[in-house]
C-alpha cells in the first residue's frame, strides 16, 4: 500500500472515530450541512468517513438546493442587482432547467455534491429545494417531495423528523440549519405565502413554472440557534471537532420543536 493511500485511510478512519465520539448513531439517519474548508479535509474522504460512521444500515442526507435556475431566488436577485433589462433577460434565457439526475447544486458545497454524485444516491424531485441521500432509507425519505412544497410536511424534512434523524453542522453555523424551516410551516395559520418561479422541463421542453408556497426566511436562524444552544438543559446538542471543524450534532425533532416555539414568540407580526 502506497504512502498516499495509507494517509487517506487514516484520515477517513480518524474522522469516522471523531464522528462516533460526537454521537453519530450507527444505522441512523443523518442530515449534514458541511464546510470542507473549515474541516480541512477533501469532500470525498469526509463522505467516506460519514458513511463509515453510519455503517451499512445508516443513511446520509444532504441538501442539493438549486437557486441557480430561479429568477425569484436570493442568489438571482443578487446577481442582477444593477444590471439592465437586456442583461437580465440574457441571464434568464441561459438558465438551465432542473433535472434531478444531472443538475448540479454548487451553492450547497463540495460534500453535498459528492454525496449527490455517489453511485446509488437518490435525489428528491423538487426543482428548487431537493435533497440527495445514500443508504437503505434514501428512497423512502425522498420519494414524496411535492413540487410546490419546499421544506414542509410534503418534503424530506418531515420524513427526517418522523425518522428521528440527527443533524450535523460540520464547520457551519445554525444559520445553515435547513431543519428550522420545517418549523416555519408548523406555525399557526394563516402562514404568509409568496410566488416562486423556476425553469423546468418535465416533458423535455424548457419552460418557466410558477407556484406558491410559504415565505421562507432564515434571517434569524443564527439567533434562533444560539438560543437553542443556550437553553439546552438536557444536553441535546453535542459539540466537538471533526477534522479541524467545530461541529454540532443534535436530533432534528428537538431542533424543530424548539424552533416552532421560538418562531411563534419572535415572529408574531409575520404570522
Amino acid at each position: 500500500m502506497c504512502a498516499v493511500t495509507r494517509h487517506l485511510l487514516l484520515t477517513v478512519d480518524d474522522a469516522a472515530t471523531q464522528l462516533h465520539e460526537l454521537g453519530v448513531r450507527r444505522g441512523g439517519v443523518l442530515l449534514v450541512h458541511a464546510s470542507m474548508r473549515s474541516a480541512g479535509a477533501d469532500a470525498r474522504s469526509m463522505a467516506r468517513a460519514l458513511r463509515t460512521a453510519l455503517g451499512p444500515g445508516g443513511t446520509l442526507v444532504v441538501p442539493s438546493f438549486t437557486p441557480e435556475n430561479s429568477d425569484t431566488s436570493r442568489s438571482y436577485l443578487d446577481r442582477v442587482r444593477g444590471l439592465g433589462d437586456e442583461a437580465c433577460a440574457a441571464l434568464r434565457a441561459a438558465m438551465p432547467p432542473f433535472d434531478a439526475e444531472t443538475s448540479p447544486a454548487p451553492a450547497m458545497g463540495a460534500l453535498a455534491e459528492t454525496v449527490r454524485l455517489t453511485a446509488g444516491a437518490v435525489r428528491s424531485a423538487h426543482p428548487q429545494t431537493s435533497f440527495a441521500a445514500v443508504g437503505p432509507a434514501a428512497e423512502k425519505l425522498l420519494a414524496s417531495h411535492r413540487q410546490d412544497c419546499h421544506l414542509g410536511e410534503d418534503s424530506p424534512l418531515a420524513r427526517l423528523y418522523e425518522s428521528d434523524a440527527q443533524v450535523l453542522l460540520l464547520g457551519t453555523g445554525f444559520d445553515r440549519c435547513s431543519a428550522f424551516h420545517l418549523a416555519e410551516y408548523r406555525l399557526p395559520a394563516p402562514l404568509p405565502r409568496r410566488a416562486y418561479r423556476c425553469v423546468v422541463a418535465p416533458d423535455g421542453r424548457r419552460r418557466w413554472w410558477e407556484y406558491e408556497d410559504v415565505v421562507l426566511d432564515d434571517g434569524d436562524f443564527a439567533v434562533l440557534g444560539d438560543d437553542f444552544q443556550q437553553e439546552d438543559r438536557a444536553g441535546v446538542i453535542r459539540s466537538g471537532t471533526v477534522g479541524s471543524a467545530s461541529s454540532r450534532l443534535f436530533g432534528i425533532r428537538a431542533a424543530v420543536d424548539f424552533a416552532q416555539g421560538w418562531l411563534g414568540r419572535h415572529r408574531p407580526a409575520r404570522r
